[in-house]
């Protein structure tokens, strides 16, 4: 369904976003982006097609990007991505207006029917000790794990990627695909990854990892000058070609009862979700804690959250890092505790367990 933002609320969403995210995350050639869109109005009428919900940034330069790597154009010299090396400058914003003039129908179907789905690996290095921790909790049973919000599912394969922790290492020795962090304080429990009876994910908009479409919007979602996240979603993807994980399309609020009763019953079922609980509402929140606690009284249910801070109680810190929670619901009734501060995108993190409190 098309959105109902107005170009003026659209303008704003650029500027931010070209100040608080690209100049801060390393992307000169988005914040240059930002900065034409949201001095252009035609682009901007363009940019407010986002879906109800999608932040038009967000969406309109992955739709750029994906279009541009099956159409190339001059644009394209601007994109490291695209084997592009040209900085930006004062040609850039013509190079996009004409890029839109000629795709614009391409582009809007895309802002149309696409969503934001990133599917950030990197921040298996947060999840590998949380869901330790849950399987030590549950005496050290397998987890059936469900994730709300998945993409493609590439975080349920956490436990066939090879980590470092800062020269601890922990996963799947052999696998392709190495994920490095920097630990900066405590000692996560990280040598031994638990094993894993299930998985399942529920996505609003699943995406397949044997769809070579899907897998390329996938793509088109990492910033052009990220090269890194571009070779450690590639080998995520070839991971998961071997042995899909299964995602399904549906509402989290009708399938998830469902998935939690049809877990394994000798596993420790743990519902987890990573930068996707902050899109809703604090009604969406409230639902979905009902429904675990409700679930909670006929088998343990435990949450693992990276980026919904506030579903706690807790703040969200002020440096732009984000706490990985761990919540037990059992009787219809919940604790919860932090583990950790980590990067949003799984660079650093800071093993800072705390006590479990009473999930209110």
């Amino acid at each position: 369904m098309a959105s109902t933002v107005s170009p003026e609320r659209v303008r704003r969403a650029f500027e931010r976003f070209a100040v608080a995210e690209a100049a801060v995350q390393g992307s000169p050639l988005y914040q240059r982006l930002c900065e034409t869109v949201a001095a252009d109005a035609d682009i901007l009428a363009l940019a407010a097609e986002a879906g109800r919900g999608q932040p038009p940034p967000n969406l309109f330069l992955g739709a750029v990007h994906y279009l541009l790597a099956k159409q190339p154009a001059s644009l394209a010299a601007y994109y490291p991505s695209l084997g592009g090396e040209r900085a930006p400058d004062d040609a850039l914003a013509n190079a996009l207006r004409e890029f839109v003039r000629a795709h614009r129908d391409a582009l809007a179907a895309l802002l149309r029917t696409r969503l934001v789905q990133t599917n950030e690996v990197r921040r298996c290095t947060a999840l590998l000790p949380a869901f330790r921790v849950a399987s030590d909790e549950a005496g050290g049973s397998p987890l059936a794990l469900i994730e709300v919000g998945p993409s493609a599912g590439l975080n349920l394969l956490f436990d066939r990627y090879a980590y470092d922790y800062s020269g601890t290492q922990g996963g799947e020795p052999s696998s392709p695909l190495l994920l490095r962090t920097e630990v900066r304080e405590g000692s996560p429990p990280v040598e031994r990854a638990p094993e894993v009876a299930s998985r399942y994910g529920i996505d609003v908009n699943a995406l397949d990892v044997r769809s070579a479409e899907d897998m390329r919007w996938l793509q088109a979602l990492v910033w052009p000058e990220h090269h890194e996240r571009r070779e450690v979603l590639a080998r995520a993807i070839e991971v998961a070609h071997a042995a899909p994980p299964q995602v399904v399309s549906g509402d989290v609020f009708e399938a998830l009862p469902g998935a939690i009763a049809d877990a394994p019953s000798d596993a420790a079922v743990v519902v987890f979700a990573t930068f996707v609980l902050n899109q809703f509402s604090p009604e969406m929140l409230a639902r979905l804690k009902a429904l675990v606690l409700d679930a909670s009284r006929t088998r343990p249910v435990r949450v693992v959250t990276m980026g919904a801070n506030e579903w706690f109680g807790a703040w969200t810190p002020a440096d732009g890092s984000t706490e990985v929670w761990l919540a037990t619901a059992e009787d219809d009734r919940a604790t919860a505790r932090r583990l950790a501060v980590a990067d949003p995108h799984g660079w650093w993190l800071a093993w800072r367990a705390g006590e479990p409190r009473e999930w209110a």
